[in-house]
């Protein structure tokens, strides 16, 4: 009889799982053989024979490579820097066998805590601690470890593009006091863009083309290594090229507008043929578009504020070219021995004190003893109460100004927003945050909004602290209002004006105002100008003629009309006329006018004084002669 399919099947599976079971014994033989060997290692003579084979004599190998060898078996030892972990004393014991700092296992131990010591650095650094992680750049061997500093910052940029910006601002630091590391690293980067594009590996050619455009918003790379790139990925236009270009010129637009605005509207021009051509995705079409769109607006700053570390005239700028062959120094990352190691790293460590000055090595050795010491001050401070921490970041305010910020946009109207106002919980202080919120929105608007004069009245009629504390945003604001622009130093007049109508503002803050020539600019004139024509218009000018010239409030006006001087009287009047409100300068007239009769009283009086004087004396005099005569 035939065998049906389901048992041809079961004789395959068996068949298969014998073959299965025969490869996983032969494979198991053979891992028990090689750790038989590895057992029997210590039945190995050193002679080179074996416990189971006969003798074979020895093969002669050249004195280099058997010194390169002992070299190598002592430093597997343990002396390696990703060896064992070895105590300094033995450490020390082992390095004085080996011959001192002149050594190769010593040289070796060096390089490997260098390495360490770099890929550590690099792989830390962020915007917020690249001040601080610099100097301790500049303290390991740069010059030894130049190739292992490109190798782990284009290692570093690779895994985390990112952060390419911050790797650019550490390499441009360098780069002032290094400029063979700077010129280095560039040449490996452009090595590498040239690699990745033969080889269209996209995801290395994106990261080594934002490095080399944050490296020439830092001035380490020149700008004609960008247009050269540039006009390479689009001389024969495709969607990654295309789209390559796009992400390029986006990183690296506001430098290339200020150095070369002829080469970078020549690259836009190619832009605008392509997108023409209409060969290309639409995806990559819109990519085109969007940049259209970002040239129009502007560029984004090329380097942020907190990158930027080095100045113009200290960096040094280097050119290269795609088409010139590169030697990228691979050799620089491995490990040689040095015949002058030890001249080589005492020049070091002078050219270091040069660089960082004689106190960075003392710093290093004081924040020593202070981690000692804090540890035994954390002892001791468990025993009493737990310190109060602060935050320094300002992060509630902000929170806080975002809050208030929101209610006063998102609100209806003022009775509304001064609801919800007053539902936010304050601390003690924060009621000038609010104060100054309200005027900063309302200087925002493009015209003044009289919801904002209502919104800042009800809270200075429900709290006398918010009165307070407008009174004090007054000063400030007309102190520095010269800083404002014309539209917003017209709302917060119209604010302010609108709270003095109100009578929610006392009007001894006119006080601050001292309207002469010399203590007047136009932007306060026209501060001034504007708060006045504004009362007017909501008291009228009768009732302002009558508050101007209350006789409880004399003292808080005598700056706006001043009396001591007629210069300063006329410069008042003519001003208030100017503006047509020189009605209320009535009684400035009447005082300007009645002036040479008052000083003429002054002097008569002044004249009678000292005549006075002068028949007194006379009269004592007479008296002594008659005495004499007598």
């Amino acid at each position: 009889m035939g065998k049906g399919p389901c048992r041809v099947r079961e004789d395959d599976e068996e068949r298969d799982g014998q073959g299965k079971r025969r490869r996983h014994d032969s494979d198991a033989e053979q891992e028990e053989e090689e750790e038989g060997k590895g057992r029997d290692g210590e039945k190995e003579g050193t002679d080179g024979r074996k416990a189971d084979d006969g003798w074979r004599p020895e093969q002669q190998q050249p004195a280099a490579l058997q010194e390169g060898a002992a070299s190598t078996d002592s430093w597997s030892s343990g002396r390696s820097g990703g060896g064992l972990y070895l105590p300094p004393f033995k450490l020390a014991r082992l390095m004085d066998e080996a011959g001192g700092r002149s050594s190769i296992d010593y040289q070796r131990m060096t390089w490997d805590a260098l390495r360490k010591s770099l890929n550590g650095l690099v792989n830390k650094v962020n915007a917020t601690n690249l001040e601080r992680v610099v100097p301790e750049v500049l303290a390991e061997n740069l010059i030894r470890g130049r190739g292992l500093f490109c190798r782990s910052c284009m290692k570093s940029q690779l895994a985390s593009p990112g952060f390419t910006d911050v790797f650019a601002a550490l390499v441009a630091v360098v780069n002032t006091k290094f400029f063979e590391v700077g010129h280095l690293i560039l040449r490996r980067i452009v090595l590498q863009l040239k690699r990745a594009y033969k080889r269209n590996d996209k995801p290395q050619l994106l990261a080594a083309v934002k490095f080399l455009a944050h490296l020439v918003n830092q001035r380490v790379a020149h700008e004609i290594v960008a247009l050269e790139l540039l006009t390479v990925l689009l001389e024969i236009p495709t969607d990654d090229s295309v789209e390559v270009a796009v992400g390029f010129v986006t990183e690296c637009g506001s430098i290339l507008q200020d150095l070369c605005p002829k080469g970078l509207h020549g690259i836009f021009e190619r832009f605008r043929g392509i997108l023409h051509e209409g060969e290309i995705d639409k995806r990559v079409q819109f990519l085109i578009e969007g940049l259209f769109a970002i040239r129009k607006t502007s560029f984004q700053s090329a380097v942020r504020p907190e990158l930027d570390l080095v100045e113009q005239e200290d960096q040094l700028t280097h050119e290269i070219s795609l088409q010139e062959d590169i030697d990228p120094e691979i050799s620089l990352d491995i490990f040689k021995p040095d015949p002058q190691f030890v001249e080589n790293e005492n020049h070091y460590e002078e050219l270091k004190k040069t660089i960082l000055g004689d106190k960075f090595g003392e710093e290093n050795d004081s924040e020593e003893g202070s981690e000692d010491g804090s540890a035994e001050e954390f002892d001791e401070g468990e025993e009493d109460d737990q310190m109060k921490i602060e935050d320094e970041t300002e992060t509630n305010l902000v929170n806080l100004r975002r809050t208030i910020y929101l209610t006063i946009m998102s609100s209806v109207d003022f009775e509304e927003a001064g609801h919800e106002l007053l539902k936010i919980k304050l601390e003690a202080g924060q009621e000038m945050e609010l104060c100054l919120m309200m005027l900063e929105c309302c200087s925002q608007e493009t015209t003044y909004l009289r919801y904002y004069g209502l919104l800042g009245q009800r809270f200075c009629m429900i709290n006398k602290v918010y009165q307070e504390n407008f009174d004090k945003c007054f000063v400030q604001q007309y102190s520095m209002i010269h800083r404002l622009e014309t539209n917003k130093l017209r709302n917060v007049a119209k604010f302010f004006a609108h709270l003095l109508g109100t009578d929610a503002l006392p009007w001894h803050v006119l006080a601050y105002i001292r309207l002469t020539e010399e203590d007047t600019t136009s932007s306060s004139r026209i501060f001034i100008k504007i708060l006045f024509q504004e009362l007017s218009e909501h008291l009228g000018i009768r009732l302002l003629n009558e508050r101007l010239n209350d006789p409880l409030m004399q003292d808080s006006f005598e700056s706006i009309f001043p009396k001591d001087n007629p210069k300063n009287a006329r410069f008042c009047i003519n001003f208030f006329t100017s503006i047509g409100l020189g009605g209320i300068t009535e009684s400035l007239r009447e005082y300007l006018k009645n002036m040479p009769r008052l000083i003429m009283q002054q002097q008569q009086q002044e004249a009678s004084s000292s005549s006075d004087d002068d028949s007194g004396s006379s009269s004592s005099e007479s008296d002594r002669d008659r005495k004499r005569s007598r």
